[in-house]
């Protein structure tokens, strides 16, 4: 079978094809497990190299998601599935709203459309976010059952897509099934446009011996979940079986909520003897303002029933970084 990508050379992108690879198989269109022959990451820009896991052994392919005929000449053949990670991310969505609308909606819609063009039924796992929840009346914690009401362009983008994967799926065009993701953490190399992405530098720059200012203040919670449980949590979502997720496609992934000042004595504790660069609060107006309108806390309690793996805390997410990525 054949594995598509989007937004595959990043992050998380590369690390669920070095996780496919090492698995070898998924169920396929058959219903049955099949081997993975082929692997395509499909994304806007080249990485400058490839983890040694993935050299030789994925195609890489760039392009505009929102290219109709290109997405239907890589999502094609007996069995295939797809996993869409493409999006523009939360701060940069507000800052072009056209360009948020031509990668996440329509991009999104031209992808649906090309797997819809497949002789079967493929599955098809989406990233959305937990930034499909905001407005004046949101509960203090979050569930698969609260209203959508999002109030940044990213998360409007979000739960559109949320919508047409059910309905797509509905209508029997594909298998959808929808991430709900918190923020993921901690992310490593340069920084990215996304307004959580203080979560990941918080850790990041000073276990570099960097400096860092936080542009939010240590009141502010938000729910995380590290990568190593991100990669897991997309494979065992598309491994569901079919009626598991019933009608409602999208899924909360499971979270812990923590706040900037508890990243920070995570950080402290973690890092043990290690130099560390200092950590100050520089408070940006603009990243505050979104970040409130996101939930403090998310429960999973469908993720949970159907055995989503989970982290336990934040040090040990911290640790997985540091044994990944510094001690490397």
């Amino acid at each position: 079978m054949k594995i598509v990508i989007t937004g595959g050379t990043g992050f998380i992108g590369l690390l669920l094809a070095q996780r496919l690879i090492e698995r070898g198989t998924l169920t396929g269109s058959s219903g049955r497990p099949e081997p993975i022959d082929k692997i395509v990451l499909f994304d806007v820009a080249r990485p400058p190299s490839l983890p040694k896991a993935l050299d030789g052994r994925v195609e890489v392919v760039i392009g505009d998601v929102s290219d109709a005929k290109l997405l239907h000449s890589l999502v094609s053949g007996e069995s295939v599935s797809v996993f869409h990670l493409a999006s523009v991310v939360s701060a940069g969505a507000e800052l072009d709203f056209d360009l948020a609308l031509d990668v996440n909606l329509h991009g999104g819609l031209a992808l649906f459309e090309a797997t819809r063009a497949l002789p079967r039924p493929a599955r098809l796992v989406f990233t959305s976010s937990i930034a499909v929840f905001g407005g004046d009346r949101l509960p203090e914690t979050v569930t698969d059952e609260t209203k959508p009401t999002p109030k940044t362009t990213y998360g409007m983008t979000k739960a559109v897509l949320e919508l047409l994967v059910t309905d797509y799926t509905r209508k029997g065009f594909f298998d959808g099934r929808g991430a709900r993701l918190p923020t993921v953490i901690v992310r490593p190399g340069k920084p990215n446009k996304a307004a959580s992405g203080f979560a990941s530098g918080v850790f990041r720059e000073p276990l570099a011996g960097i400096d860092y200012e936080l542009p939010v203040g240590p009141e502010i919670s938000m729910p995380v979940l590290g990568y190593r449980r991100v990669v897991e949590g997309l494979i065992h979502l598309h491994e569901l079986a079919p009626g598991a997720l019933g009608h409602d496609r999208t899924i909360n992934f499971p979270s812990i909520a923590v706040k900037v000042g508890e990243m920070v004595e995570s950080l402290k504790r973690v890092a043990g003897n290690r130099k560390i660069g200092a950590v100050t609060t520089v408070r940006d107006p603009a990243i505050e303002a979104i970040c409130r309108t996101w939930p403090g806390k998310a429960s999973a309690e469908r993720a949970k029933a159907l055995g989503f793996p989970t982290d336990s805390g934040i040090d040990p997410i911290v640790r997985a970084y540091i044994e990944d990525y510094v001690e490397r």
